[in-house]
């Protein structure tokens, strides 16, 4: 059975989506910035380079799209903002860790039941215990417990980050489906341009932040374009030829990257049961790619 290159894909595009914490970290020692306004900014300074690229690559009408693809933009649209919102919204109230692991583990388990229901792909049951031994991995890999001060702030942090997760399940599903039609960068420049549009009233009313330093910057453009331009570029790519289930489950890639980058630059520990469960995330998706074959 041959292999599906498209999961290679999305593997590259979770390990750029790896390297979001080491960046916004460094970007937190750099500077008081907040959360909302990192997000806008991902979004705004990555929308000129992903529409430049997507004039030269597809031509001046780009911007076009087959009239049945109008909703499913729309929903990306707002996935894009609503994940950036939800996000970093979540990690104000329950902490990193928490909102990383509640966001990444749901997001697959809101991809396969969405792709069930809109788009007709099986969850077969290889693909679920997959799914299953992967998010258990993620699980023990990201540990930690919420940095609540309540029940009502944790109860509140929750919801966004399942919110946060759902958000990126609409992407992943509208990707899917217009990933055959388009030309990779296509697509994303016109959702992240759009979403970007969306968030500037709310940072605006909420303050934006304007007063990076020199390396803020820097790290702010390292985000938008490697884990943002590029990494969604990858990933609907991989999307050509992978069911929106299995793509999703790929992508819990990213908190291993993130852990494995934050031992190796941070000098963060990792504990046993951190090193189990990247040892079961990563077979997860090793068993998923061995069984692989590209859906034309």
């Amino acid at each position: 059975m041959s292999r599906n290159p498209g999961l290679l894909f999305v593997a590259l595009a979770a390990a750029t989506w790896g390297t979001i914490g080491i960046a916004v970290d460094l970007l937190y020692r750099v500077d008081l910035t907040d959360p909302l306004s990192v997000g806008f900014w991902r979004l705004s300074l990555s929308a000129p380079v992903l529409l430049v690229l997507s004039r030269l690559y597809v031509g001046p009408g780009f911007w076009r799209l087959h009239r049945r693809d109008l909703l499913p933009l729309l929903l990306m649209v707002l996935g894009f903002a609503g994940y950036q919102v939800c996000y970093f919204a979540a990690i104000l109230h329950i902490g990193v860790a928490a909102a990383v692991l509640v966001n990444i583990c749901s997001a697959p388990l809101f991809v396969a039941l969405l792709s069930g229901l809109f788009l007709g792909e099986k969850l077969t049951p290889v693909v679920g215990l997959a799914l299953t031994c992967a998010i258990i991995g993620a699980v023990l890999l990201v540990g930690g417990s919420p940095e609540a001060a309540n029940l009502a702030q944790l109860f509140t942090g929750a919801l966004l980050a399942l919110g946060a997760g759902f958000a990126y399940s609409l992407v992943a599903l509208t990707g899917r489906v217009v990933a055959p039609r388009y030309h990779p960068v296509q697509p994303v420049a016109l959702a992240v341009t759009f979403s970007a549009l969306l968030l500037l009233p709310v940072v605006l009313a909420l303050g934006l932040d304007l007063t990076y330093p020199a390396a803020g910057w820097g790290l702010l453009a390292y985000l938008a374009l490697v884990p943002t331009a590029l990494g969604y570029g990858l990933y609907l790519r991989g999307l050509r030829t992978t069911t929106a289930t299995v793509s999703a489950i790929f992508a819990l890639l990213e908190p291993l990257i993130s852990t494995l980058l934050a031992v190796t630059l941070l000098g963060e520990r990792l504990s046993p049961t951190g090193v189990l469960g990247g040892a079961l995330l990563l077979g997860s998706v090793y068993f998923l790619y061995l069984r692989s074959s590209p859906r034309r």
